[in-house]
Formats: C-alpha cells, structure tokens, sequence
C-alpha cells in the first residue's frame, strides 16, 4: 500500500470534481476546490472520519469493497479505478467484480436527474445506483448480495417482488425478465454470471424453466407500466433507458406527463422519500 500516492489521488480526484457533477448543490462558502471530504465520505457510505485518515495517509487499508464505493463516488473511469487498487495494495478487479463498477457517463446523467426516479442496472438486472425517489419507489437495493442482487432473482424466488405491478401485468413482466436474461447468457456465455444465474433460477423455479425453454430474447426498458406503490397506490409512469455502448449497463428513467395523475403522484413520491430519509 503505497499511502503518500493514495492520499495524494483521493485528494487531486476530490478536489477535481464539482458538486454539480455529483448531483449536489453548490451551496455558498465554498474556500476550496471541488468537494468536501464529508461529501466523498457520504457519497462512498463511510464515516467522514475514515475518509479523512485516507488523504492524511494515516488509515488502514482499505477493502476492496471501501475502493469500489471510492471509485463510485469520485466517478473514476476503469482506468482510474484499478490505479486505486494498486496503489492500495490490493489487485484490480476481477471481471466479475469490475462488472459492478458504474460506467461514469451513465453516473454524470443520474446525477442531474433529481426530480425522477433513475437508477443504474447491469445486464443481470442488479441496481448498481439509484436516486432517492428510486429508493422510495423501489426501496434500498444496496443490501442486497450474491444472486439476491438480481431484480431477476428476485422476481422468480421472492413472491413478494410482484406486489409492485398489477396483477394483470405480471405474467407479461415475467416473460421480460426472463427475455433480458436470455440476452444476457448470449453475450457472456453458459460459464458466466448469467449461466450461474440461469442455473440457480432453474432449480428454483418452474416457471422461469418454463419461460426459458421459449427462448425469447430481448431487452425491453422502453415501456409504458404501472408501478403500485403501498402508500400512493398505482403510479402510471413511462420508462426510457439508456444504454453503455457494450450493452452491459442501463441507466433507467421514470417520467410521467406534466399534469398527469402519475405525474402528481411523483412529486409526492419526493416529499415521502425526504420524510422516510429523514427519520432513518
């Protein structure tokens, strides 16, 4: 662990971003360049204190999991990211880890959308980022672990996970889920993640074998759907997606028209989401 490096990158990284490119406010009284420490340490899910050690190169080594969420919160390119693990003395990212590094356009895009929920998924359906109205909308992903991490997962092995579309709707959601997955194990292959998934999902579900023994393939993000929320009831929302040029990220988009019921019922998805924040 090289600490004079690390300490000196965390600092010239933090100090090189805005507040703007985060999804923060600017604020007033700002001295010095870039972010706070504070900000950093809340944007990586760490305690300002152990962020602070870091660039004064008095903390231990971090984990790979810490440098992960570092390299997430000062929006570092691949690159970036496996120069941090170096210089702490731990090995760059597997494929399979590295797969869970957020693309940094897709970061920059979220970041300016506060208003709506937006949230980042992988090729396997796990939400690597979400906004706050995402989180209220959907609830905190980021507990999730291993296969659970998969909203794909989750749907055929979590009967609850349905709850949150009509019932009419669900058989056409399961025949998606499964769709996107099939496009997935075509691009990665029967050793890959998505093999390990399919595997898992087929001794788990009937239903999933079933639906993948059609071999329907797709990604399908562009959609008009009803979410149900337990406190505003149905939300009619339409989804827009955009992808990473290798297909293996999407940053997903929740909108409503001006005026709107589902609309209406968004602006008071923001204000419940503040108030759940605000007493967690």
């Amino acid at each position: 662990m090289d600490r004079a490096a690390l300490a000196d990158f965390l600092r010239r990284r933090r100090e090189a971003l805005r507040p703007g490119d985060v999804g923060l406010p600017a604020g007033a009284r700002r001295r010095a360049p870039g972010l706070r420490r504070e900000e950093v340490a809340a944007l990586a899910a760490m305690s300002a204190d152990y962020y602070t050690r870091l660039e004064q190169q008095r903390g231990p080594q971090p984990s790979e999991q810490m440098l992960a969420s570092l390299a997430i919160a000062l929006r570092l390119s691949t690159d970036e990211r496996n120069y941090l693990f170096q210089i702490a003395g731990r090995n760059a990212p597997s494929s399979v880890s590295a797969a869970a590094h957020v693309a940094p356009a897709l970061l920059r895009v979220l970041d300016r959308l506060g208003d709506t929920p937006a949230l980042i998924l992988s090729n396997l359906g796990e939400t690597l980022v979400q906004n706050r109205l995402a989180m209220a909308l959907f609830g905190d992903r980021s507990g999730d672990t291993g296969l659970e991490r998969s909203d794909i997962y989750r749907w055929f092995t979590r009967p609850g996970e349905r709850l949150r579309y009509p019932e009419h709707d669900r058989e056409r959601q399961s025949r998606a889920q499964v769709a996107n997955l099939r496009a997935a194990y075509g691009s990665m292959g029967p050793s890959s993640r998505a093999g390990e998934l399919v595997r898992a999902l087929q001794k788990a579900s009937a239903e999933f074998t079933a639906l993948w023994e059609r071999h329907e393939v797709g990604q399908r993000f562009h959609d008009h759907k009803v979410l149900l929320h337990p406190e505003l009831g149905a939300i009619e929302v339409d989804c827009q997606v955009l992808f990473t040029e290798d297909q293996a990220q999407a940053l997903l988009v929740l909108t409503a028209p001006p005026g709107s019921e589902g609309y209406e019922k968004l602006q008071l998805l923001a204000v419940i989401g503040q108030q759940d924040f605000a007493q967690a």
